[in-house]
């Protein structure tokens, strides 16, 4: 499922709006092992670009925990 999502996010990484709502789709989807990696993976590819987007969506995940 993992590889799926980061396959999802890079198809749609051209749009903010689109982007933000597959990744708390992704999010809802992993367990938190799952979530973990896709975290360090996204901060990699998209952090330049989507710092924003990825601090809000991880920090619910961490606010859940």
């Amino acid at each position: 499922m993992l590889e799926y999502v980061k396959v999802i996010l890079s198809k749609v990484s051209f749009d903010k709006m689109l982007f933000e709502k597959e990744l708390r789709k992704a999010i809802k989807s992993l367990v938190a092992e799952e979530i973990n990696e896709l975290k360090n993976w996204c901060y990699a590819k998209f952090g330049h670009v989507y710092l924003n987007i990825l601090n809000k969506c991880f920090l619910t995940v961490a606010a859940q925990n």
